[in-house]
């Protein structure tokens, strides 16, 4: 998952992505300050060690 955090003076929005292409598209649109950022959880099958 990625999320953009963007700062404005009295608030902070956040929007979600489920792709990387798909959320650098929309960082380029948006003004201001702003944070691309991947959430990754422990549990995701990625991270299974195979074999325990």
């Amino acid at each position: 998952m990625w999320v953009i955090t963007v700062h404005e003076k009295e608030h902070i929005q956040m929007f979600e992505f489920d792709t990387e292409t798909e959320a650098r598209e929309a960082f380029k649109g948006i003004k201001g300050s702003k944070i691309l950022s991947e959430v990754v959880y422990f549990n995701d099958p990625c991270f299974t060690v195979v074999g325990i």
